[in-house]
């Protein structure tokens, strides 16, 4: 048995978003000495996508697989349909046009972000940074995600939002918390009942919950929050080092997991 990781991102043209991701995975690599560990994207980075990265790791000898989706949300049509083109399961939730890759090694899929305490962290630093809050006690949170028509996707992506938020705001101390989605467009609704429910002094946080900046968190968001008076700590996840916290912790119970099979098994085989 020869474990392995491959990180999943979705991939640009922009080499420094590109490039936040390979620190991130540095990292990654840092504290998973001796487990090989390997980047690929979905599309635009030529000669690092998803199947070169299978195909380097599977060449170093990899026979067990661990894949991270790199994304924000399992409700990413982009999470559905790269694990069904990885073999994780027998039908995506919507059509796509992927075909499956060519897996030679024992796979496992791992979750994207969700609400997991690591992302917490780095939220709550990253609104630490930008000076933006002065007193989180009339302050309300509204974090913003990109999310999707479908109502499945929807629900993954509210849920998961929603629950960074509600850690954020016992973490924090603030007045109040919630999320809003960019589709559909939610942002201004979520301002209003903020406010109509703690009062119209109450002051609106807006951070946004994206992998990497990009069109969206410098245009899109920025656009969306026009004219609703809320405070904007603008930027992205990556490369806060708790990113590459939560994909070591994620691969180390995946490690754990494969130890303890493979001691089975063992133990087993001399029976």
């Amino acid at each position: 048995m020869k474990p392995g990781v491959l990180v999943i991102g979705h991939g640009s043209r922009d080499e420094r978003w590109v490039e936040r991701v390979e620190e991130t995975v540095r990292g990654v690599r840092k504290s998973l000495p001796g487990v090989p560990v390997a980047c690929g994207y979905l599309e635009l980075v030529d000669g690092r996508l998803i199947q070169d990265g299978i195909d380097r790791l599977e060449a170093e000898g990899v026979t067990d697989l661990l894949a991270i989706p790199l994304f924000v949300s399992e409700g990413s049509t982009h999470v559905d349909e790269i694990g069904w083109a990885l073999g994780a399961y027998a039908e995506p939730r919507r059509p796509t046009d992927l075909e499956r890759y060519r897996v030679e090694s024992r796979l496992t899929y791992g979750r994207p972000i969700g609400d997991d305490p690591e992302i917490v962290d780095a939220l709550l630093d990253k609104l630490a940074a930008s000076g933006l809050s002065e007193e989180p006690a009339r302050e309300g949170l509204l974090l913003i995600g990109h999310g999707s028509e479908e109502a499945w996707f929807y629900e993954k992506w509210r849920s998961g939002l929603e629950g960074l938020a509600a850690r954020m705001k016992q973490r924090g101390g603030f007045a109040d918390a919630t999320a809003a989605l960019l589709r559909p467009d939610e942002a201004a609704d979520r301002v209003r009942a903020m406010r109509s429910g703690s009062g119209t002094e109450l002051r609106v946080l807006a951070v946004p919950v994206f992998v990497s900046e990009g069109y969206f968190t410098s245009e899109v968001i920025p656009k969306r929050l026009a004219g609703l008076g809320c405070r904007y700590a603008e930027g992205a996840l990556i490369p806060h080092p708790k990113v590459a916290d939560w994909v070591v912790r994620q691969a180390k119970e995946w490690l754990a997991k494969l130890r303890a099979e493979c001691k089975e098994g063992e133990q087993v085989g001399e029976n």
